[in-house]
């Protein structure tokens, strides 16, 4: 039987991408409010254009927080400290325009009953063997290149380099699994040294970002594109305005698993966008780190209002060890993992603590090596022996 070869493309935006940086706007924002009141409400949308920063949303909380000047600090750290940078975090203006939650949806989601879902949907939670991480490769790779051009950013290495940034990764795989990259592509905002010298911009890309980024993935055959349209000297918000929520896929599993469709930024763990997103991973890589199927998908689904979900299912594409029926993975998933309420969500995960800005640039899953212990709960797979356990099967040391 012939091989099958295919490839998969995922892209990644860096931490000074306008929608990105409105992102980590809006989860710093939930931060300081969290800070002082970890019951509170949150659903902070953040729009960012030139010379202009407009805050808005849902917060209820017992908490206060000077909203612009959270921003201002945010925006500043990556990198918008002036006009040149692509916006000027202390000179531009900001709108704040902040209500306090709908009591519609407060009714269904805080008082004396169990916690209801903050709202309806589907969530999906994914693991796959193909890397350390349980990540797919594409994603991956195409976050540690923007995570290395802001290090080469912040460091100076390579001079000139500014906040905004893309990559995107293009990999080949034989019968399902990943054997190559035939093609990478690396965006990067520079200041005027380099307007004249794009082949010189590429070579020090080469050698500082992706040669280091790629690691053994790294050919010379791979096909090379930095900076393709010749030039990117214009960038962040006064390039392109940028807005919370918008980069979902690459928040996630770069377009290889499914998404639900909502996003995760700004919003409080009441929200099961978020808070179900992350158990569905975190239930996931636990049955990939048990060895119980090579990949895993996990479905959830809620009612606004409504504790219990109202879906639990599980895919392992085929992948399951010999002798280990799909059903039995998910009676052991439900015995393991047990209530799946929003309140049992946030309890496992511990969701009611200021650890959410650093999920908003670089993705939310697959970290945690890159931040101290009690970020990305959902990374733990503490869960995979008990899993292999509640089958009948014994995980290695």
């Amino acid at each position: 039987m012939r091989a099958r070869h295919t490839q998969f493309t995922s892209e990644s935006v860096a931490m000074g991408h306008p929608d990105k940086a409105s992102d980590q706007v809006s989860d710093a924002i939930l931060d300081a409010v969290l800070a002082q009141d970890p019951t509170a409400r949150v659903a902070c949308e953040v729009l960012l254009t030139e010379g202009l920063g407009i805050i808005a949303g849902e917060i209820s909380a017992n908490a206060d927080v000077d909203f612009e000047a959270v921003a201002r600090t945010t925006l500043r750290a990556i990198g918008y400290d002036s006009a040149d940078a692509g916006f000027d975090a202390d000179g531009a203006r900001m709108l704040v325009a902040v209500q306090e939650q709908s009591p519609d949806i407060a009714r269904g989601v805080i008082g004396e009953r169990e916690m209801g879902a903050g709202d309806q949907g589907m969530m999906f939670g994914y693991a796959v063997a193909d890397t350390p991480e349980l990540m797919p490769l594409p994603i991956m790779l195409a976050q540690k290149l923007v995570a290395r051009q802001a290090e080469m950013r912040r460091s100076g290495v390579i001079p000139q380099l500014r906040p905004d940034a893309k990559s995107q990764v293009t990999v080949d795989y034989v019968d399902g699994h990943p054997v190559g990259i035939s093609s990478v592509v690396l965006s990067t905002q520079h200041g005027p040294r380099w307007d004249d010298d794009q082949k010189g911009l590429a070579a020090e890309v080469v050698e500082h970002i992706l040669r280091p980024g790629l690691g053994e993935w790294w050919a010379d055959s791979t096909v090379v594109h930095v900076n393709p349209t010749g030039r990117f000297s214009r960038g962040g918000p006064a390039g392109d305005t940028g807005l919370t929520g918008r980069k979902i896929i690459v928040d996630t599993y770069g377009g290889w698993a499914r998404h639900g469709g909502g996003a995760f930024s700004g919003k409080d763990p009441s929200k099961v966008d978020r808070s179900a997103a992350y158990m569905a991973r975190y239930i996931a890589k636990n049955v990939v780190a048990a060895g119980l199927a090579h990949e895993c998908e996990v479905r959830l689904g809620y009612a606004i209002g409504v504790a219990q979900p109202t879906m639990l299912s599980l895919d392992c594409k085929g992948t399951t060890a010999e002798g280990i029926a799909e059903s039995v993975i998910e009676d052991a998933v439900r015995e393991v993992f047990g209530r799946l309420t929003p309140a049992a969500l946030i309890e496992t995960l511990e969701l009611r603590r200021p650890i959410y800005q650093p999920t908003a640039c670089h993705g939310h899953f697959g970290r945690g090596a890159d931040k101290p212990s009690g970020f990305f709960t959902w990374e733990r797979t503490d869960r995979a022996r008990l899993l292999a356990s509640a089958v009948g099967i014994t995980v290695g040391a």
